[in-house]
């Protein structure tokens, strides 16, 4: 049967050898040069043959783990192989090289199985595990255990657990979904610290290797004195009223339970037991004391009530539960936010009373009385607030405005909230009134009186007249001209013309005080809307010596 074996093993290794791929085997952690297999026979080829066909080995990892032997033609380990750190997480481990062989052209792939041995200790991640039990543990409970890990595979790894020690604890072993042994402690028999404080136990873990390896955790279980008094809160709930600007580090209210155990039962810790994000930001508990303080900014307007559990727990953990409810009072911290919405900048002053000029918004953020807004507009001026909607105010004309009294307003409407003292923001409103022609000229005299020596050379001048317009831009604009009138039958615009931009009053011609010796003119001023004004301007004609006497 054995010589069998052999020569499937050859027939085997010639056929993989025809198709260019070798197997070998070899146990890990073998020394340096260690026999792999004899690539030489396995190729068919001679020493000689291998020196002249130049063969050699390829490997593509980090590190040269295989070499050929120059002399045999054996494939030998080129440094010591741990299979744990090259294959820790495969089942099967194998290494794979190129053989080349440069006379031929040919490239044969090796591959190398690395078998394991018993070479690693089971070890658990502590070598000493404590753990502590109370002495009115009922018998039967199971308390988990920290598992021993063996990187070896197969038998070689982790096999069984067993536990020596006293009669109160044994050893149960419970199988995992993988197939992996969990080991539990189980209570046999009823601990009495009286009788017994501390147990002294040893876990240990064997593998399957021959010889087994061993490895252990010491087991130190301390017996607790039976806690049988939880601790009592003094009132089942807290209540807190805290205005919103309390300062940071202040107390708010202490919490206060009682254990009437003694020693580690009766030493009572508090924590938050039931606690919003936002609030553990805010508040703080002391553990010791169970004074809850102030460790961020409080805003009503933001959360106005906190509401959080509170659990004293005691050394054998042990425990009561208390609400504490921490209510926020606003204070007048938010002055009124006042927005222009919409707003006009220009207005006809002609534009009736009640004509909306701006729209606001007010809001403030307190409660109460602290955020009951008033607005309210300032200095005297043809304005006023009506309610439009909510928070929102109109601002609207109280009368007709006037341009030429007032050209421009800048109106400030004030909102002020009802704290004390109140809070103010304000906003300005600049407008500006438009022109309509309500206003027509004005002479400076309604008449003119110029005296004119007769024979004076035309375009000479009589007088001026002057007209003004409170009125703007185009619609003050002031422009002249005469009346049609005649004298003698001939056309006033004969004897004089008047300057339409300036008033000026000039000779067309020179007058005849022998012809006529006064005239008697109307002169109109029109502005650019239209509207008219009219003065009287009486020109009396002077005597010069300008006739000989006849005979």
């Amino acid at each position: 049967r054995r010589q069998r074996a052999l020569l499937w093993a050859v027939l085997l290794a010639a056929w993989e050898a025809a198709w260019g791929q070798l197997r070998y085997s070899v146990p890990e952690e073998m020394p340096k040069g260690s026999f792999v297999g004899d690539v030489a026979k396995d190729l068919g080829l001679q020493m000689p043959e291998l020196r002249e066909r130049g063969i050699h080995i390829l490997d593509k990892g980090k590190k040269q783990y295989f070499a050929l032997h120059g002399k045999t033609g054996h494939l030998v380990t080129a440094e010591r192989i741990d299979r744990e750190q090259l294959c820790r997480l495969v089942e099967k481990c194998v290494m794979r090289c190129e053989l080349i062989v440069e006379g031929d052209m040919q490239v044969y792939r090796i591959e190398v199985e690395i078998t394991d041995i018993n070479d690693n200790t089971p070890s658990f991640p502590e070598a000493e595990i404590e753990l502590r039990l109370s002495e009115t543990t009922a018998p039967g409970s199971r308390f988990p255990l920290a598992r021993a890990h063996d990187p070896d595979k197969g038998l070689n790894s982790l096999q069984s657990y067993e536990l020596s020690g006293d009669e109160h604890f044994s050893l149960a072993v419970q199988s995992g979904p993988g197939g992996d042994q969990r080991p539990e402690l189980v209570l046999a028999k009823a601990l009495d610290r009286e009788e017994a404080a501390f147990h002294e136990l040893v876990l240990r873990a064997s593998d399957g290797g021959d010889p087994a390896l061993t490895g252990t955790a010491r087991i130190r279980v301390t017996v607790v004195d039976a806690n049988d008094n939880a601790p009592v809160f003094s009132q089942s709930e807290y209540t807190v009223r805290v205005p919103e600007d309390v300062p940071v580090g202040s107390v708010l209210v202490t919490v206060m339970a009682n254990d009437a155990d003694e020693g580690l039962n009766g030493h009572v810790k508090y924590t938050f037991h039931k606690i919003s994000d936002r609030a553990s930001e805010l508040f703080y508990l002391a553990a010791e004391t169970g004074e809850i303080t102030v460790k961020g900014d409080l805003d009503f307007e933001e959360i106005s009530s906190h509401e959080t559990e509170v659990r004293a727990h005691d050394g054998g953990e042990l425990s009561d539960t208390a609400k504490v409810v921490i209510t926020v009072t606003d204070v007048n911290d938010n002055a009124p936010e006042m927005t222009v919405s919409s707003a006009v900048s220009e207005i006809s002053e002609d534009a009736p009373a009640g004509t909306v000029v701006a729209l606001l918004h007010v809001q403030d953020r307190d409660s109460g009385a602290n955020g009951d807004v008033r607005c309210s507009l300032n200095g005297d001026v043809p304005f006023r607030l009506e309610k439009s909607f909510e928070d929102y105010y109109r601002v609207v004309t109280a009368r007709e405005l006037d341009r030429e009294q007032v050209s421009e307003y800048n109106v400030t409407v004030r909102a002020a909230d009802g704290g004390s003292p109140p809070l103010q923001s304000s906003a300005v409103l600049s407008l500006r009134v438009l022109d309509v022609n309500d206003n027509a000229p004005v002479f400076a005299q309604e008449r003119y009186s110029a005296r004119v020596a007769e024979n004076n050379a035309a375009g000479a001048l009589v007088l001026t007249v002057l007209a003004t317009d409170a009125d703007w831009g185009q619609n003050a604009r002031v422009r002249y001209r005469l009346s049609e009138g005649r004298v003698r039958g001939a056309p006033l615009s004969s004897y004089f013309s008047v300057d339409a931009e300036r008033g000026r009053i000039t000779l067309q011609e020179a007058l005849d005080f022998e012809d006529t010796r006064a005239f008697s003119l109307a002169v109109e001023a029109r502005d650019g809307g239209g509207l008219v004004a009219h003065c009287k301007v009486e020109v009396e004609v002077l005597d010069v010596n300008d006739n000989a006497p006849e005979v």
